[in-house]
């Protein structure tokens, strides 16, 4: 599929959008748009009173609530005081959510947003909503993979050996590491810090 080894090995958590933003099923389409336009997101869960997850609804289908069928008709004219009252989140959002677990691989959730066509897909722990991801969150996560991963080996590595300069390179999440004259022990401690890295697909320590 053209994906990295760096992809392969980060896990949902590592890449999701957290806390996410849900939205009461009793509420209106138009406070749905408004939300979703202020928190800048392009879908969020649909919970009941409980906080339990029953839909999810997107920008389109917000759209397809708000919009008249009619290319002509734009935004519904303002309702009279004695007309029905106005579309809510529960007539639009789709019911059957496809969910993913936090600690699953990010090829399984590429994998399902190919198989479904969705564009965003919540991400539980158990019965809780943690976290949300998007296409949009994997191609940023795509667009600075390499740089990301190098700047967070490097404050994990400078965290725990505080006067040692290291050298790193990232390519396809392999990362190569060079720490000076460490000895075997401390090389091996460093190897095993930069693998804990998000993204962290293979280390080659160099001399």
């Amino acid at each position: 599929m053209g994906w990295s080894e760096g992809v392969v090995a980060m896990l949902v958590r590592e890449m999701m959008t957290a806390p996410v933003v849900t939205l009461p099923r009793t509420w209106s389409v138009k406070q749905a748009i408004h939300l979703l336009y202020e928190q800048d997101i392009t879908a969020a869960p649909v919970v009941d009173e409980n906080g339990r997850m029953v839909g999810i609804v997107s920008e389109m289908d917000l759209l397809r609530g708000e919009f008249e069928a009619d290319p002509r008709a734009y935004l519904r004219p303002s309702a009279p005081p004695d007309s029905p009252p106005s579309v809510g989140v529960e007539e639009v959002m789709t019911p059957n959510v496809r969910t993913v677990r936090e600690d699953a691989d990010v090829l399984e959730l590429v994998d399902l947003m190919i198989s479904t066509g969705v564009k965003s897909v919540p991400v539980v722990r158990g019965d809780d909503v943690v976290g949300i991801a998007s296409r949009r969150d994997l191609m940023g996560m795509l667009a600075h993979g390499d740089e990301r991963i190098r700047d967070d080996v490097l404050t994990a590595l400078q965290d725990s050996f505080e006067t040692t300069e290291w050298r790193v390179a990232v390519h396809d999440g392999v990362v190569e590491l060079h720490g000076g004259d460490l000895d075997d022990r401390s090389a091996r401690i460093a190897e095993v810090i930069a693998r804990t890295v998000p993204g962290v697909a293979d280390v080659v320590l160099t001399s």
